[in-house]
């Protein structure tokens, strides 16, 4: 029973969840296709990273919110 477990998550990761990463270790003459994985990633993390940004900007110019420690009643 545990070999056919471990088969099977074999058989997920090599079969199936790697294959994108098979296809593109082909001979691709294009290094943009090649790295679009990368890229993927790269603007992923960036349109978070300035939506977080703005959505700090927008918190810190809101004069009217309170911003002490104890700002719950809980606290």
């Amino acid at each position: 029973m545990m070999k056919e477990l471990f088969e099977a998550i074999e058989f997920l990761f090599v079969e199936i969840l790697f294959f994108p990463f098979d296809f593109i270790r082909l001979d691709i003459g294009s290094w943009i296709f090649q790295n679009a994985i990368n890229f993927s990633f790269i603007f992923v993390i960036s349109a978070a990273l300035v939506y977080w940004t703005l959505e700090l900007v927008k918190y810190d110019k809101n004069e009217g919110k309170e911003t002490e420690v104890t700002a719950h009643s809980f606290l």
